[in-house]
């Protein structure tokens, strides 16, 4: 969208699928309706911007709608819509943005697919840039979205959604990272920023916001060389992006005035105690067990008890991380990684770079893979020394 002001096409997607949808639109017909108009956008703004750039989308959006309407053996179905062409001009009504993402992230559908959805519908990305994104081939991704919006016909855009879903993939948006030219970790935030005002600042909509920032504040230090990994505790503090940490901390100050937690406001205070720390040897430790605590109280699942374990393990030395680590099941993803770590802590060099291999095996990334390995061999020469 070079030469264009391509967050203000972005925002208006969302909006003017929920216009055609309000007129008569399927969800699927309108989403590639509105696709076309942006195509169109990108041939004649640039030379001919318009007054009122969400009026404009909808006119041409709704061309391309009928115009394929027309083209369809069921055009006599149809027909009410067309003869029901609003006249161009400004649009009114009702923003339909929250609904969409209700129903982008439909709990019906699979992580992957509303994930795709979300990105295409109400990020306004195209299927080319959500699949370099998302690091799969275009026609993969081109099925994927096609499987999902054809899994939702028929739902009306008024049903009410579960927000915790759309939490969750926004969420998992923010965590695919980035690739190609389109950034899904600053996709996330600017989508959940938008969500913020559209929910009037829910506390837990705006925890998820401050996770994000606080979390988003530390990319620049994660990796190193060769996408080497690089842990929280080696990091380069001074590579931390103190604005987003501020940002993300007076986000979350007034999210938790509203004393109604949530996950998200939960783990968004963890990583501020992390993120408040000049130096890792400063961290609160023990305010992060209490957060923790906190957290299991509003969602106890088995990641969070394991987090919590190297926390324990932190404050009160790893033998009480130890015992805590033993409520954990054994098949966790990085179950093996926490008890090599706590191992190594409590002396116990042999059986902490045998685990170490054990969760090099298991990792599921490269990166990851390679860390563990290093550890490993790291541990190994140790205890041989």
């Amino acid at each position: 969208m070079s030469g264009l002001d391509e967050p203000l096409l972005r925002d208006l997607v969302p909006a003017v699928i929920g216009v055609l949808v309000r007129r008569g639109a399927d969800f699927a017909s309108a989403e590639d309706a509105v696709q076309e108009a942006l195509i169109r956008a990108l041939q004649t703004w640039p030379e001919d911007p318009p007054r009122d750039p969400k009026a404009w989308l909808v006119t041409a959006a709704w061309h391309k709608f009928v115009d394929a309407t027309r083209a369809e053996t069921s055009r006599q179905r149809r027909e009410l819509a067309v003869d029901a062409e609003p006249p161009a001009g400004e649009v009114a009504g009702a923003d339909d943005t929250l609904r969409l993402y209700f129903l982008c992230a439909h709990p019906t559908l699979p992580a992957a697919a509303a994930l795709a959805l979300t990105l295409r519908a109400v990020g306004g990305l195209t299927t080319r840039q959500i699949a370099q994104a998302c690091l799969v081939p275009e026609a993969t991704m081109a099925q994927r979205i096609v499987r999902a919006k054809r899994r939702i016909e028929g739902l009306p855009l008024d049903q009410p959604g579960d927000l915790a879903t759309v939490l969750h993939v926004l969420y998992l948006v923010f965590n695919e990272g980035y690739g190609g030219d389109v950034d899904l970790a600053a996709e996330a935030i600017r989508l959940t920023r938008h969500l913020v005002v559209l929910t009037d600042g829910e506390p837990e909509v705006a925890g998820l916001l401050a996770l994000m920032l606080l979390h988003h504040a530390r990319r620049a230090s994660r990796t190193g060389p060769g996408g080497r990994l690089i842990p929280l505790a080696e990091q380069d503090r001074s590579r931390w992006d103190t604005a987003l940490i501020a940002e993300g901390v007076e986000i979350l100050q007034i999210a938790l005035a509203e004393d109604r937690l949530g996950e998200y406001q939960a783990q968004a205070a963890i990583a501020a105690l992390h993120a408040d720390a000049p130096q890792v040897a400063e961290t609160d430790w023990v305010q992060i067990v209490e957060w923790y605590d906190e957290l299991l109280a509003v969602t106890d699942s088995p990641v969070v008890r394991l987090n919590r374990a190297v926390a324990v393990g932190e404050a009160d030395g790893p033998q009480a991380g130890l015992a805590a680590l033993a409520a954990v099941d054994a098949e966790v993803p990085r179950h093996a990684a926490v008890a090599a770590y706590l191992h190594e802590r409590a002396g116990d060099l042999e059986l902490a770079a045998k685990l170490y291999a054990e969760a090099a095996r298991a990792a599921a990334s490269v990166p990851e893979v390679e860390h563990l390995t290093r550890e490993a061999a790291r541990v190994r020469q140790l205890s041989r020394s």
